[in-house]
Parts: structure tokens; C-alpha cells; sequence
């Protein structure tokens, strides 16, 4: 199944029990990103996201509202859809856990092969939930006894579930994390991983009992359970490719995945034993993010300090907020973003940047050339821009073409060729011309990151006329 030739890039499946926020909007960003960079190159690329539906979480948030859960579901992923089609998120295909004829086969496929293999068995359980993990949790997850990411005091629940033989996989997932077999980015995640592996591993369950969680995909050959979150969502990963329905598309697998650091020993160690279980082969590469705060804290509603993507997309237009989140959020690490940093980035670097930068180039072009410069030929991109990328560190490969739009501005400031045409006009064009075919690499370089940008650039350049102002300044 493995060809290097392909491209397979996945966000997480996101809860749809709430609106879309800035987490998911980053988190689907950075695989649009590296999947539109891969087709610029040809790689032939497949890019999936959708939603995680069968979840307490959802079922909780369809009963405030007085409606059933495939009714409360219908308003909410389009509203992920929505943000996607206004952030210009290319992907190729929206997956929905729901969706009994895309995502079911395939689940019930992975669970009969673990079955199979005599890692499932039924057992009587005890302990810690949290509903907002959709998790068991361990005496030594929790601070202060409540779970560490929600702040509340999990439930003691004793339940006769599934269980999966995770512990039967540790030594053998440790070896191909500690080989990067599986490459999980960065190193902190990586040794993290290794820490959960290290700490013990233990049997976990993948299934709960109907009358607890009704909504999912009913245990086979035994309806009285249902499947629990982690094998149904994970599995979507490759349901998506034709698992389970005549695998037409799982010529794409292995692939990457995208998550964030909150669910990451159910990607790098739950995920891993499963497809070993199911003789599957795992994914290359896992790249987890960071979480995104403002104002020093987590997003919150009863803080006031929640900012919503719908908002600044409104506000700025796509290729601007596409802007700040690849550029001023770190790949790795937590970050902090406020609205008064976005208004701040916006007018000083694309406004006054990159904006004021092609109004230059082309009005230059448009006042003193007879022709639109003829389309230079596409260069091999540079090896700073493509170490950037290739190592993710897409903030990087956003400050080097930024330090290009510099470097074109002080050109023009140095050799002053609006002064040129006039003494010497023939030098003057040459000069010009040159600025323009360096102007179109800039747009060449942002097309992964700003597309809409990247093309307004290019027609300018082709059109030899000065474009409409691209970012216009925020008072």
C-alpha cells in the first residue's frame, strides 16, 4: 500500500459539540498548508478532515438544545464547513464518524480484526471518566483530583466493557518510536510519548455499555454495547481511504496526521497498537501542535478572552488571518494571540509589508514597461524556504519570504528606479523588470500560505496593472 509518490495529510476529527474555534482553524490550517505545497511540487496529494460525532459530548450538547443528535449534528458540521470553505481549506474529503455507509464498514472491519487477533476481551471495570476527555482516567492523571485539561472532578464509574490488549503492543511501540519508524515531531512530544510508555501501559476500554452510550456503532455480536470513541474515531483515519468498503483509495496509506498535544497518547500509542493488532501499517510521521491561549489563559467564554475565527475572517479576509496563524503561531509550542496583536501584525506586515510592496513593484511596471514581463519560469523554490517547510516549521518559511519582501523593498529604496527611467529609461525598464520577476517568486513562495495573495500577484503581473490595494490599512 505504501508509495512515496503520495501525499495522505490528516487533521484530528474535531467534537462538533460546539462551534468551530481557533484551535480547529489552526489545526486544518498547517495541513492545508503542507497538502497545497506538496500538489505546487506534484505529489500527487490526498487531504482529509471531518468530525468525531459518536461522543457523550455531542449527545449532551443535542439534549440542551431539545433535539436529537443527528439533528443537533447537521447544524454544527456545517458550520465546520463553513470555516473551512472561509479560511479556503482544500481538502478532499469530510469524513463523518455518522455516516453508516463511509465510515461503519470500515470501523466494524477494525474491531473484527482485533477480535481476531484475541486483543478484545469483555471485563468489569472501575474507575475514573471525564466526559470532556471522552477518557479513563488514572489517580495519577489528575491535579488536585480533577482531570488537568478540564477542571472538574472526573465521575466513578464500575461498568462491564470491552477491553483492548494495549499493553501487549508497548515494547514493540516504544522500538519503532525509538527508531522513527513512526516520527513524531518534536522531539518533546516524541520523548513524552515514550514517558507514557515507560510509566506502564495498561488494558483500555473500547467499548461502553448501550445504556450509557447509545449513540455509535453497536459492538459486533453484541448490540447490548457500544463502541467506545478511540476505535471508532481513529479508525476514520483509513475508513476514509476505502477500509472496510474495498480500500480503493488506501494506495495513500500510511500518512500523516496533524493533532494537537491534548490528544496525544491516543495518537502515538492507542493508534499505533491497533493498526499492529489489525496487521496494518502505521502512520509516517505525527506532527502535534501546541495549544493557542489569549492573554496568557486558555480560551474561555466566562473570561472574555475568546476569538473567533468568523469574527477576524470577517474583519481582515482570509489570506490574513491564513497569515497570522502560520506565521505568528508557533508550530510547537503554545501561543498567545490577542486582538490587538492580529490588528498589529496585519498593518505592519502585510498593510504597510507586502501589500504597499506590490503597489510599488506594479504601478512601477504599469507607468514604465510596454508589456507585461514575460512569465519567468518556475525556479526550484529556496533551499532555506524548503528546509522550513520540510521540517515544519512553517513560521519559518513564512519569515523567509518575508525577509525577501524586505530585501525588494530596500532594492527599490537603494536604486530609486523611479528616478532611473527618467536619466536612463532603457536601465530603468531592465531594473523594473527585474523587480517584477522577483516580485513574482515572493507570490510564487506564498502560494501555499496565502493562495488568494499568491494569485492576486501573479494576474497583476501578467495584467502589467497595478492591483486593487491588497490589505488595506486598519485604523
Amino acid at each position: 500500500m505504501e508509495n512515496k509518490k503520495n501525499f495522505y495529510i490528516t487533521t484530528p476529527i474535531f467534537y462538533p459539540n460546539a462551534n468551530p474555534h481557533m484551535g480547529h482553524a489552526y489545526s486544518s490550517l498547517l495541513c492545508d498548508v503542507l497538502a497545497r505545497y506538496h500538489r505546487l511540487l506534484g505529489v500527487e496529494t490526498y487531504f482529509l478532515t471531518g468530525t468525531d460525532e459518536h461522543t457523550e459530548k455531542v449527545v449532551q450538547a443535542a439534549m440542551e438544545r431539545n433535539q436529537a443528535a443527528d439533528e443537533y449534528l447537521e447544524v454544527i458540521v456545517a458550520r465546520f464547513k463553513n470555516l473551512y470553505a472561509e479560511l479556503g481549506i482544500s481538502y478532499d474529503q469530510f469524513i463523518r464518524t455518522s455516516d453508516r455507509t463511509i465510515h461503519w464498514p470500515g470501523a466494524i472491519e477494525m474491531w473484527n480484526r482485533l477480535f481476531a487477533a484475541g486483543d478484545i476481551y469483555k471485563a468489569k471495570y472501575e474507575g475514573l471518566y471525564c466526559v470532556g476527555c471522552e477518557s479513563f482516567l488514572t489517580e495519577k492523571d489528575l491535579v488536585g483530583g480533577m482531570c488537568p485539561d478540564h477542571s472538574r472532578v472526573p465521575e466513578r464509574v464500575t461498568e462491564e466493557n470491552y477491553f483492548f490488549r494495549l499493553s501487549k503492543y508497548s515494547d514493540e511501540i516504544r522500538k519503532l518510536i525509538l527508531s522513527d519508524t513512526v516520527q513524531i515531531f518534536p522531539a518533546v512530544r516524541k520523548n513524552e510519548t515514550l514517558a507514557f510508555i515507560d510509566g506502564g501501559l495498561k488494558d483500555v476500554s473500547f467499548s461502553r455499555p448501550n445504556e450509557k452510550m447509545s449513540w455509535g456503532i453497536p459492538v459486533p455480536g453484541d448490540p447490548g454495547q457500544t463502541m467506545y470513541i478511540w476505535v471508532d474515531a481513529l479508525t476514520n483515519y483509513i475508513t476514509a481511504l476505502g477500509f472496510g468498503r474495498g480500500e480503493e483509495n488506501m494506495r495513500f496509506w500510511p500518512g500523516m496526521h496533524i493533532i494537537g498535544k491534548d490528544i496525544l497518547r491516543f495518537h502515538t500509542i492507542f493508534w499505533p497498537a491497533m493498526l499492529l493488532s489489525a496487521k496494518i501499517q502505521l502512520p509516517r510521521t505525527i506532527l502535534v501542535h501546541g495549544l493557542i491561549t489569549s492573554e496568557g489563559k486558555k480560551m474561555s467564554k466566562t473570561l472574555g478572552n475568546v476569538i473567533d475565527p468568523f469574527e477576524l475572517l470577517a474583519e481582515y479576509g482570509t489570506d490574513a488571518v491564513r497569515y497570522f496563524l502560520v506565521r505568528h503561531v508557533h508550530p510547537f509550542e503554545d501561543s498567545d494571540i490577542t486582538k490587538e496583536s492580529f490588528k498589529e501584525a496585519y498593518n505592519a506586515n502585510l498593510a504597510n509589508g507586502l501589500g504597499n510592496l506590490v503597489a510599488r513593484v506594479m504601478k512601477l511596471a504599469e507607468d514604465n514597461l510596454p508589456a507585461p514581463v514575460e512569465r519567468p519560469a518556475p525556479k526550484e523554490f529556496p533551499e532555506e524556504y524548503v528546509k522550513a517547510i520540510e521540517a515544519f516549521e512553517l513560521n519559518h518559511a513564512m519569515d523567509f519570504i518575508w525577509n525577501n519582501v524586505q530585501k525588494l523593498d530596500e532594492r527599490i529604496t537603494k536604486e530609486e528606479p523611479f528616478k532611473l527611467i527618467k536619466s536612463k529609461p532603457e536601465a530603468g525598464r531592465v531594473l523594473i523588470a527585474e523587480l517584477v520577476v522577483e516580485l513574482y517568486q515572493v507570490g510564487r513562495m506564498l502560494n501555499p500560505f496565502m493562495p488568494e495573495t499568491s494569485k492576486k500577484i501573479k494576474e497583476a503581473i501578467l495584467a502589467n496593472k497595478k492591483p486593487e490595494t491588497l490589505f488595506p490599512r486598519k485604523d
